[in-house]
């Protein structure tokens, strides 16, 4: 089971992944993504919806929330992950380390994997399942946590810190957290 990763400054939990499974079969091994578009999630304009128990989380970029901040393409502060460290909203100094440099959106290291699925659901990779994606070293700006150590408007002596972004993964689970700490 996955569970929320942190929690945005308005309180709302971001818990990227999902309950749906190919086949509806758990032991598959093959998690639908819940945005790729393959599934209806019921997502709002925030990449968010309301879980069977009633609570409301985000499973990707808040829009609502970064636009209420009033800081578009601006290094911005949306939440803290459960490891304490923040959360970023995709924009980041190209250099990590120099506040003078160009902010920009930073990009995941995450690429759909070539070729065709071994088994499960069969057909090409696309992105329909987390399982799709590869990891790849240095292919973007952050690592496999979707971090990277650098300065901050908040936190200019450098942290390690987290980016929402706009392609996969996204956010990140609690289990990339424990596998990192």
């Amino acid at each position: 089971r996955h569970s929320a990763f942190g929690v945005a400054t308005n309180g709302v939990l971001f818990d990227p992944g999902t309950a749906e499974f190919w086949s509806r079969n758990r032991r598959s091994g093959w998690n639908y993504e819940a945005l790729s578009g393959k599934i209806n999630m019921g997502l709002d304009q925030s990449n968010a919806h309301v879980q069977p128990t009633g609570s409301y989380h985000y499973h990707g970029l808040p829009h609502a929330l970064i636009s209420q901040l009033k800081k578009p393409n601006q290094v911005t502060a949306i939440g803290y992950a459960a490891d304490g460290f923040p959360i970023y909203a995709q924009y980041g100094y190209a250099e990590a380390n120099d506040p003078n440099s160009k902010i920009q959106k930073l990009k995941s290291s995450y690429q759909i994997k070539r070729g065709k699925r071994p088994d499960g659901p069969g057909g090409n990779y696309d992105g329909t399942f987390v399982e799709d994606y590869v990891f790849i070293a240095k292919s973007g700006d952050l690592d496999e946590c979707n971090g990277r150590m650098g300065i901050t408007p908040e936190f200019p002596d450098g942290i390690y810190h987290y980016y929402l972004t706009r392609y996969f993964p996204f956010g990140l689970s609690q289990e990339s957290i424990q596998a990192r700490i």
